[in-house]
């Protein structure tokens, strides 16, 4: 017994053994084959945005069908407040929606649709946005420039995935002082 637990056959069927063991625990060890996505409660992100924000915040009035919230951070530097809220979209993309109060204007929207390149506008719910897209990064942004603030809403997602986000967005309420 003690040549088969020593030199270097030992070691190859004390290998061996582990290996067997291993792939056996793998095979009777149950593995999910679906993709999971995480999912984040923007509500109180929508809260505190709408009440520290110096601007009327666009919320979602209800999240599309088959579409999942997956990050939501809302940032306050002096003056400025910004809050994006992304999603992973019925088709498997990323759409977020973006807003700020940062100024100059355009350098958050170049910033955030990672282009200046304004590649059209688009009519959504009687007011005009700004298309611009990146092909190297397949990035499309609709923006939207208002006096006090900026709305954009981009990402990975086909336009009419992106202007289905757009139709939806709506003031959110300003928290009442208690």
């Amino acid at each position: 017994m003690r040549q088969f637990t020593q030199g270097f056959y030992g070691y190859a069927f004390a290998l061996f053994v582990c290996l067997l063991a291993a792939g056996a625990f793998l095979l009777i060890t149950p593995q999910s084959r679906t993709q999971h996505i995480p999912r984040v409660d923007f509500s109180i992100d929508t809260a505190n945005a709408a009440r520290l924000a110096p601007y009327a915040v666009e919320v979602p009035r209800q999240v599309p069908t088959g579409w999942t919230p997956t990050s939501s951070r809302v940032t306050q530097d002096k003056n400025t407040l910004t809050w994006r809220l992304g999603f992973a979209t019925a088709n498997k993309m990323h759409a977020m929606l973006a807003q700020s109060n940062e100024t100059p204007t355009a350098d958050f929207a170049a910033r955030m649709a990672n282009t200046t390149t304004v590649t059209g506008t688009q009519q959504i719910a009687g007011t005009t946005w700004q298309q611009r897209f990146r092909a190297d990064k397949n990035q499309r942004s609709l923006i939207r420039i208002l006096p006090d603030h900026t709305i954009i809403i981009t990402g990975s997602a086909d336009w009419p995935e992106l202007t289905a986000l757009a139709t939806i967005l709506t003031p959110a309420p300003k928290p009442s002082a208690s």
